[in-house]
């Protein structure tokens, strides 16, 4: 059985595709002629899987979306004091190179607007650092964050720098209001040089999902960041990321995000999953159009809108395989001696546990994978049984992911009990011509299998 994930994000993006407002940024030549017909969107789980639909290998540069990662190594490299003391927290209301400071402090207002992202590249290795230790600090850190050698696209570098006036004027006015205390034309050049690192929307799902997982890679499950850098990121990506748009997008969207005049979007869900969606086109104040139509769709059918509180606690996901062994009633039934899949929900499922399940489904039941020793050991199963005996409730979106697991299984001939006492799943007929054998416990769900009286020997007491 194929994953339904990736099916449902070729609807996200088709569903955007529909629309054709805005775009590509203007005012950087390389940006200007960018091909508007790409498109992509992809999810990171915590623990490193990696969902995609579209342009997915088509690279772009990271541009604005790179000072959320700068913002963090500023921290780390001068720490949070001294960040603090240079750049402020606070949604600006303009346009993200507007020419302003704040009235008392001098700082700039936050650091996802130039203005702050310039000084913050200014405090990452040290005052005195050069360009290219910058520039390779950071090169690096991205890299490392993306999984893989990132490298700067030089066509986008140069062009924006034949037009950098704004960007200098930031520069020469943040040198003379004493935030910056280093050649404002190094701090800028260093500054548009990580603007212009390519990435593709996996690498930006797999950045943001360091984010959700506290700073530790999902994949490599190496610390990254410190966990107090990224709570700090995460806040201020929250009330700033998305430049003069930030309230609108909490109310409609509600994750920490951020954008860039490539056309990508990140978002970060903490806990639960990274977000990246690309297309070229932007709005009025620099967002991507159709990255903001397919990040409010995942946010609407998933439940990701994080002051959403009807959902507590976490869903975990239990496998285990058990042998049916024939009762006195029926003792030539013809699942004796066969194996049958058990696979246990347990809390509060939503997204992330329905993800889990359906990785679950896909590595047990699927074809086997070489590079993942037992996978599809269990393909030829004479059943495969649902317990959500102890899941409590499903989030809509963690329904239709089980539904469609349910339904694909049967498409492929599998015969598959669910044990619902609680009705948690919700089984319609109605909308569901094929439906599995809905049982309230485990004896009826082994009275169904293996006959009358059966029993099932596994390593769980409970079957």
């Amino acid at each position: 059985m194929k994953s339904p994930i990736p099916d449902y994000l070729t609807k996200v993006l088709e569903n955007a595709r529909a629309n054709d407002d805005g775009a590509p940024a203007a005012y950087i030549e390389t940006l200007a002629n960018a091909d508007t017909s790409k498109m992509a969107v992809a999810l990171a789980t915590v623990d490193g899987k990696v969902y995609s639909a579209g342009d997915d290998q088509v690279e772009f540069s990271i541009q604005s979306i790179s000072k959320a990662f700068v913002y963090a190594l500023a921290i780390e490299d001068a720490g949070l004091s001294r960040v603090l003391e240079k750049i402020g927290v606070e949604p600006s209301g303009d346009k993200f190179n507007h020419l302003s400071l704040e009235k008392k402090t001098n700082r700039p207002m936050n650091p996802m607007i130039n203005a702050g992202a310039i000084t913050a590249h200014s405090l990452v290795v040290g005052p005195d650092a050069t360009l290219e230790e910058r520039t390779d600090r950071i090169l690096n850190a991205l890299s490392k964050l993306a999984g893989r050698q990132l490298h700067v696209d030089e066509e986008v570098y140069e062009a924006e720098l034949r037009d950098a006036d704004r960007n200098m004027a930031i520069g020469y006015m943040l040198k003379a209001a004493g935030i910056i205390s280093c050649d404002p034309r190094v701090v800028v050049k260093g500054y548009i040089r990580q603007c212009a690192i390519n990435v593709t929307v996996n690498d930006l799902a797999i950045m943001a999902a360091t984010l959700c997982n506290a700073g530790v890679h999902p994949v490599t499950c190496e610390r990254i960041m410190p966990q107090l850098s990224v709570r700090q990121v995460l806040s201020v990506m929250t009330t700033c990321g998305m430049y003069d748009a930030a309230g609108d997008w909490v109310s409609r969207v509600g994750f920490p995000a951020k954008s860039g005049v490539a056309g990508g979007i990140i978002g970060a869900l903490p806990g639960q999953v990274g977000i990246a969606a690309f297309s070229p086109k932007l709005d009025e104040r620099g967002n991507s159009v159709r990255g903001v139509i397919m990040c409010e769709q995942l946010s609407n059918d998933m439940g990701l809108h994080m002051m959403d509180v009807s959902q507590l606690a976490r869903a975990t996901v239990q496998t285990h395989v058990a042998r049916i062994v024939a009762g006195k009633h029926e003792p030539h039934h013809p699942h004796c001696n066969k194996d049958v899949v058990v696979f246990k929900m347990r809390g509060a499922v939503r997204f992330a546990g329905s993800e889990r399940l359906t990785r679950a489904i896909a590595r047990e039941l699927g074809d086997p994978d070489p590079r993942d020793p037992g996978s599809g050991a269990h393909s030829d199963a004479c059943a495969v049984v649902f317990s959500f005996r102890d899941a409590y409730s499903l989030s809509s979106i963690a329904r239709r992911i089980v539904h469609e697991d349910v339904n694909r299984l049967l498409s492929d001939g599998k015969s598959v009990v669910v044990i619902d006492p609680s009705r948690v799943l919700e089984w319609d007929l109605k909308t569901n011509p094929k439906y599995p054998v809905v049982v309230e416990n485990e004896t009826q769900a082994l009275d169904h299998i293996g006959g009358a009286g059966c029993k099932a020997v596994s390593q769980d007491d409970s079957w």
